[in-house]
């Protein structure tokens, strides 16, 4: 007896989503997060927080809104950074809560508790993390706006120069009723749209036009053109604005990038080179960024110490914490006083949770770049594979140079640490950074749909006895 059938060859490979593990992981994070809150209240009182209940809830919420709307609308993005962001938030939360409590820093008189208002800036960021992953269905339309993108964040890098400085710095606008907004933050995400769309397309004639001395590909002169421009702007950024945080992000961001579309290491050596000459020359004359370095060189100099102040008790902080710390709510680096919630968050990290904590919030921003990176390298388009590297650069530098002038590695910057320092502008933006990353993920790891059948399939004949 045979039975003939219609087979097809080629079918549909479904792909793990990965959903349940984000559920799961969320689950974990959010716990940790109430736990240090608990930890800071029982520390300092001896009883619960009065407000851990209304916390819990509420990073839960936020938490589980991000969850359902990756679940929907990107349901194969990486399953750990919506995680690694809720649980770095959240840690966030806590540390600033617990500084609020100070009475050191309550005698203060410019003092203001700010973390429920940061719980607020929270849940306006992860609005606006919805608000992405709903609106942009795909992360190529980008590619559209590449020179919209580079004036929107030049008028963003430049505004701040019509207000008043703040500690030295014109890094600031102020919005009446809303408050104080730092536009940098912002700027990083549509530079890093621009510079994809840029190196898209001229990436060949940065790469392959060239000469070869001493080792190195040099470019040709007219290829320098882009790089000179931003080295320019990085530098005017300095000079008008003091702000040497958004020059390193905004330059070290292009060169990496850049390196990253051509892959010539004669671009870091110009860029290291002309960074270190516009450095070097706007220290010579520029009063802020002289005082910065000062205090990076001798942050104990009894001629100085009252500009130095903050970085010293900084240092000292993170050396009375030893390995694992003197335990959440139990350190003194409040004294570092009113940046301490802001410029200064890590050293409460490094003296309440030691080395270890430290190394483990380090590790989780680390974890963030690896899965942008492992992004870039999944992504199936060049716009897609430049964004995804140039999001988890700024994010990697933004850290580096933050974490770098706490601990005294680097002059200060000024910079806040992404998702854990107070400040509503750097929150809203990183989790605008994050759903652009997700969603970019989302396409990359998405399987390919089956193709429709033909019509005419090949007959295979089964014989059965």
């Amino acid at each position: 007896m045979s039975v003939v059938t219609n087979t097809t060859t080629i079918g549909a490979i479904e792909a793990p989503s990965r959903r349940n593990t984000e559920l799961m992981l969320l689950v974990f994070a959010v716990a940790i997060a109430v736990f240090a809150y608990a930890n800071v209240g029982l520390a300092i009182n001896g009883t619960l927080p009065a407000g851990m209940l209304g916390y819990g809830v509420g990073l839960t919420l936020l938490a589980g809104v991000g969850h359902l709307v990756v679940r929907k609308f990107a349901p194969y993005a990486d399953p750990l950074l919506l995680p690694l962001a809720t649980l770095l938030n959240g840690i966030g939360l806590a540390l600033i809560w617990r500084l609020d409590q100070s009475p050191r820093l309550k005698e203060r008189d410019n003092f203001a508790a700010v973390a429920s208002k940061q719980l607020m800036w929270t849940a306006v960021g992860v609005a606006l993390f919805v608000a992405v992953l709903m609106l942009l269905k795909d992360h190529r339309i980008l590619q559209r706006y590449t020179y919209i993108s580079m004036v929107v964040s030049l008028v963003l890098l430049i505004l701040p120069v019509f207000f008043p400085p703040v500690y030295g710095a014109r890094i600031w606008v102020t919005i009446p009723g809303v408050g104080s907004l730092q536009p940098g933050e912002f700027a990083k995400i549509i530079i890093a749209i621009f510079f994809s769309g840029y190196l898209m397309v001229k990436r060949d004639a940065l790469a392959l036009a060239s000469r070869r001395v001493m080792g190195l590909y040099l470019p040709r002169g007219r290829d320098l053109g882009p790089i000179l421009v931003i080295w320019a702007l990085s530098i005017l950024i300095l000079v008008f604005e003091t702000d040497l945080g958004t020059s390193l992000l905004f330059f070290g961001l292009f060169v990496v990038m850049l390196y990253v579309a051509t892959e010539r290491t004669s671009w870091i050596v110009f860029g290291l080179l002309m960074s270190a000459v516009g450095a070097v020359s706007v220290a010579s004359f520029e009063p802020h960024v002289q005082q910065r370095v000062q205090a990076w060189l001798d942050p104990f100099s009894k001629t100085t110490l009252a500009q130095t102040e903050q970085i010293a008790q900084s240092l000292m902080a993170f050396g009375s914490g030893g390995t694992l710390g003197t335990g959440l709510g139990q350190g003194n680096s409040d004294l570092i006083g009113f940046a301490a919630n802001s410029d200064f968050i890590l050293a409460t990290v490094g003296e309440e949770l030691g080395l270890a904590g430290m190394m483990a919030i380090l590790l989780m921003y680390g974890l963030i770049v690896e899965r942008g990176v492992r992004t870039a390298l999944a992504a199936r388009d060049p716009f897609g594979k430049l964004l995804a590297i140039g999001l988890s650069s700024a994010l990697a530098i933004q850290v580096f140079v933050v974490a770098g002038g706490v601990m005294g590695l680097i002059p200060l910057t000024g910079m806040t640490m992404p998702f854990i320092a107070q400040g509503g502008s750097s929150v809203v933006a990183n989790w605008a950074l994050i759903a652009i990353l997700i969603r970019i993920s989302d396409t990359a790891r998405r399987p390919a749909p089956a193709p429709a059948p033909s019509p005419d399939a090949e007959m295979t004949q089964v014989v059965r006895p």
